[in-house]
């Protein structure tokens, strides 16, 4: 068969039943992605005959005859297209792995279908960017700092200005993999030609049907039988081992309780066995032919069950199923309760979540030309992984390499060894490589999720609104493995508290284990569980005491000085305040808020009239202060506290050298998914080296590179590894000096470093000839640096949303969203709007309409993107960003962290807001359109007035009820 592939003429046949997203890879189109399979995301579009699809679902038979162009087609011979061009200028994009798609399915967008991307975006999902420098990049509107005088980009490699080069910290300089991006060759973890991995074979996985089970028999012998299928895996394959999914600087932080296959399967998906075939295909039907006994065990499917006398355990020895707990109080919490002029009491649930990277966990273990074990993956910590397969398989480091391409997206979820470990059993037995992709099922059924947590909180405020008490009660749901549940609990209950002063503070905590689909990290670690509950409490005493809530938490929140205490009567002595920006912060959303009561478009004025609200159909005329034509309107917002590094440990060692080219090579082990910090790295680099950012050569997230580095989680990219980065610049640019000093006969104190040179009284030598004379000389124009995470700084995080709430339908639209974040220095703007607006909406998914929903069997019920719904284009409201003026005395440059944090004040504004609309205290999550409608409802009816009674009193009565002293639900 002859397809017309990019206008190249391909033979080729695909096999039957094939579709055209596989096709297309097979001929080494690999910027067209795997996302779902299944329509639902759209980063597999390709254009056939002009027009824009989803490869995935299209047969590729069909295709014959037809012109196909995907991504690595659509530049023309005259430089880019114009649609990649504009991603490009705005940085439509942050890990990069949906951005092929997004282009494609822009580029044939006309004037009329611009003017309504809710509409026309809408087949293309993207989990990292919040959606608005999309929009920005397909209408065209730039924001990187380039020069825009129409002058081509100097090819790479060429020579800079000989003048000195401006800061390039504090600028939105663009991100080094733009192009590659854009252009479909940036490499993704599965994103390896054929012809490197000779022999490669793959990888299915038997998962467990049942909750709790004992394996009794495997039989492989159909399985084997099946052409292609090389070897069936099973428990008695895999090390004695026991480890922990989970990867920290201190592997003692989570227990071991799992193993690679097990002889007792512990959750429904649970890996069973695996088969390994010369092809996807004969390895699925390895996997359907293989027979298992089981011997069903006791299954605890909640914690309330879980925490039951004599429940049964989920893992032997384990008291209780409690895998972990914290017990703690400052002061007397009851005598502060019983001081208090106004009490809230109340439970607050937050639910399971994906994380739904649109990169899905893969692996890919092969064998290099020493014999090593290479395992390429989809990792935030290739060096904690590499750590790990040391440890369960009895390997040497030197004999194992761990490597990264760039990784589509994380959150937290690739902060585990969920894929790895597998593959490496595979190769090792079988001395082939061996690859495993999980599909978008397999991510949901899986692998991890964010902890459920059921927090009860007390707290009382005295009449001049100082906190005299603050209590909680916590539960979390850890599933069928400990991976991160200590680390989430004591993190959680941490900052969440250490934010307000009071001397009264009781936290009790227990992490449990269950029969259910595993938790793990998650953006925020506890943070944004424990903020809606504690925040939610916040607000009820404001309003209790009549009190502006943003003035009540003034008077409340830890001041620069203010010890931060939250379960211990001493701070970490290794927290300070590097600086101090929460005030600002306060004042920026109060201020943006204020203004935006003004505007027509943010402060419902232009909303739609309500119609048939009045009278029998539902009395909406009465329901609240603030009622638009039948729309309830509201303000909410909450303050949000994070240390910058986790504790115990987090390292980072980089390495610098001039090269032959006068450009510098940095060499980082942090992993890139779209954080930033690779831009980061050479803003640091270059500024040290008074040089351009373009001229910084980075190569990471390799166990080659460097000697170690903990990994890009807890937000580190930039306040660790950056540190280490420019701790390497600054030692090269002492180096560098001293050695161009002794060819101008000159003190190191007279050369000047430039762009592309040094210089010293006028004279200068371009630095490629100082590499040359170095290299002659035999100097090593090369330097480290390294940092341990400590000390550490606090960053903050204030959410404010005004919303309208349909009093007749429940319908919740958010006519403002405003964040200020105290990041320190900025160092790049744009990627760090970037970074807040991309947890804005993956938080507003999460308190709206997400959850992974499992049944009374333990099945997990959202198994693809349709069942599971994540913000789309049309889902995100644009967000006013602004940042506080501060500087850090402990990051690098001035900077604080600024990844996760985003996230964790988001859901506690929202449910301030729909508070402060409807009069009812919603505390469980997600606020579903069908929640809020029956809340309303309920608080009518609990009034005694269902058709016209007046909602907010309804709703204060509901609250009311609600506070009632009760034990925190299963979770």
């Amino acid at each position: 068969m002859t397809y017309r592939i990019n206008d190249a003429e391909v033979e080729a046949t695909p096999f039957p039943g094939q579709c055209l997203r596989t096709f297309l890879r097979e001929q080494g189109n690999l910027g067209v992605k795997k996302g779902c399979d299944a329509g639902d995301c759209g980063a597999c579009t390709v254009h056939v005959d002009g027009k824009p699809v989803h490869s995935c679902l299209y047969p590729a038979v069909r295709a014959e005859g037809r012109e196909i162009t995907t991504i690595e087609g659509l530049a023309g011979e005259d430089g880019l297209h114009p649609m990649q061009q504009q991603f490009l200028d705005a940085q439509g994009f942050q890990c990069g792995f949906c951005t092929a798609g997004m282009v494609m399915t822009a580029a044939t967008f006309d004037e009329e279908q611009k003017a309504n991307l809710p509409r026309n975006l809408k087949g293309n999902l993207c989990r990292c960017t919040g959606y608005r420098a999309i929009g920005d990049a397909v209408c065209g509107h730039r924001h990187v700092d380039v020069p825009d005088d129409g002058t081509p980009a100097p090819e790479d490699g060429a020579a800079a200005a000989s003048t000195p080069a401006p800061r390039t910290v504090g600028t939105s300089v663009p991100a080094p993999a733009g192009p590659d991006i854009v252009t479909g060759r940036a490499r993704y973890t599965m994103d390896v030609p054929a012809t490197e991995l000779p022999g490669l074979l793959h990888m299915k996985i038997l998962r467990s049907p049942h909750a709790h089970a004992r394996i009794v028999s495997i039989d492989a012998s159909a399985a084997l039988a099946v052409p292609g299928v090389e070897a069936v895996l099973t428990h008695e394959d895999a090390p004695d081992q026991l480890f922990s999914t989970a990867q920290h600087e201190l592997h003692t932080d989570d227990p071991d309780d799992t193993r690679i296959l097990d002889t007792v399967v512990r959750f429904r998906g649970q890996r069973v066995a695996a088969v390994v075939a010369a092809s996807v295909g004969a390895a699925a039907e390895g996997v359907r032919a293989l027979k298992v006994e089981y011997e069903l065990l006791p299954a605890v499917l909640d914690t309330d069950a879980a925490l039951a006398d004599g429940a049964p355990e989920v893992h032997p020895g384990t008291a209780g199923n409690i895998v972990a707990e914290l017990h703690s109080e400052l002061g007397d919490a009851e005598a502060g309760l019983a001081a208090a002029a106004v009490v809230h009491e109340n439970t607050y649930v937050s639910q399971r979540l994906q994380h739904v990277a649109m990169e899905t966990h893969g692996s890919i273990a092969s064998f290099d030309d020493k014999g090593r074990l290479v395992v390429r993956t989809s990792t935030q910590v290739p060096f904690l992984i590499r750590r790990a397969l040391c440890r369960v398989f009895g390997l040497k480091p030197a004999s194992v390499r761990v490597l990264t391409g760039r990784v589509g997206g994380g959150f937290g979820g690739k902060q585990e060894m969920l894929t790895e470990d597998i593959v490496a059993l595979a190769a090792l037995k079988l001395n082939r490589p061996v690859q495993l992709e999980l599909t978008r099922e397999e991510q949901f059924t899986a692998t991890t999720t964010r902890h459920p947590f059921a927090v009860h909180v007390r707290a009382g405020a005295a009449a001049d609104g100082t906190l005299t008490a603050l209590a909680v009660n916590v539960t979390a749901n850890t599933g069928a493995y400990g991976n991160h549940a200590p680390g989430v609990m004591f993190h959680g209950c941490g900052e969440s508290v250490a934010v307000y002063k009071c001397d009264n503070k009781k936290v009790d905590a227990r992490s449990v284990y269950t029969n259910t689909l595993p938790s793990g990290a998650f953006r925020g670690y506890g943070l944004s569980q424990m903020i809606y509950a504690i925040e939610s409490a916040m607000d009820e005493l404001a309003r209790g005491l009549g009190m502006d809530p943003l003035e009540f938490r003034r008077r409340n929140v830890v001041a620069k000085g203010d010890d931060m205490v939250s379960t211990a009567p001493e701070p970490a002595e290794d927290v300070h305040y590097g600086s101090y920006g929460l005030d600002q912060c306060i004042d920026l959303v109060s201020a943006a808020l204020a203004e935006g009561r003004q505007r027509p478009e943010t402060s419902g004025a232009q909303l739609p009239a309500a119609s048939g609200l009045s009278g029998e159909d539902g009395g909406a005329d009465d329901v609240g202060a603030d009622d638009v034509d039948g729309w309830l309107i509201g303000e909410g917002t909450a303050v949000a506290m994070i240390d910058t590094v986790p504790p115990r440990g987090h390292i980072s060692h980089a390495k610098i050298s001039l090269q032959e080219d006068g450009r510098y090579g940095l060499n980082v082990g942090t992993s890139e998914f779209g954080n930033g910090t690779t831009t980061v790295h050479t803003q640091l680099a270059s500024t040290a080296l008074h040089t351009t950012a373009d001229r910084i050569v980075i190569r990471q997230s390799d166990t080659d590179l460097v000697d170690h580095d903990t990994g890009a989680y807890g937000s580190t990219g930039t306040v660790v590894a950056g540190k280490a980065s420019l701790a390497a610049a600054q030692e090269l640019a002492t180096l560098l000096k001293g050695f161009a000093a002794s060819l101008f006969s000159n003190t190191s104190a007279q050369v000047q470093l430039l762009a592309d040179c040094v210089e010293c009284d006028g004279e200068r030598i371009p630095l490629a000839d100082v590499a040359a004379r170095a290299r002659a000389e035999e100097i090593d124009l090369s330097a480290e640096g390294r940092w341990g995470g400590t000390p550490r700084s606090v960053a903050f995080n204030v959410q404010g949303f005004r919303v309208a709430v349909h009093a007749g339908t429940g319908e919740l639209r958010i006519l403002q969203s405003v964040h200020a974040a105290d990041a320190g220095v900025v160092m790049n703007p744009v990627q760090c709007r970037g970074q807040i607006e991309g947890g804005i909406a993956q938080a507003l998914g999460a308190a709206l309409y997400e959850e992974v929903r499992i049944d009374a069997e333990g099945t997990v019920e959202t198994r693809i993107l349709r069942q599971y719904h994540i913000p789309t284009f049309a889902d995100v409201p644009r967000t006013e960003v602004f940042f506080a003026e501060t500087d850090d005395a402990l990051g690098p440059m001035g900077a604080k962290s600024m990844s996760e944090s985003p996230f964790n004040p988001v859901a506690p504004a929202l449910a301030n807001a729909l508070r402060d609309a409807t009069g009812i205290r919603f505390a469980r999550l997600p606020f579903a359109r069908d929640t809020i409608y029956l809340g309303m409802r309920a608080a009518r009816e609990d009034s005694g007035d269902v058709q016209s009674g007046d909602a907010q009193a309804a709703g204060n009565l509901a609250a009311g009820l609600r506070e009632r002293d009760a034990p925190a639900p299963a979770v």
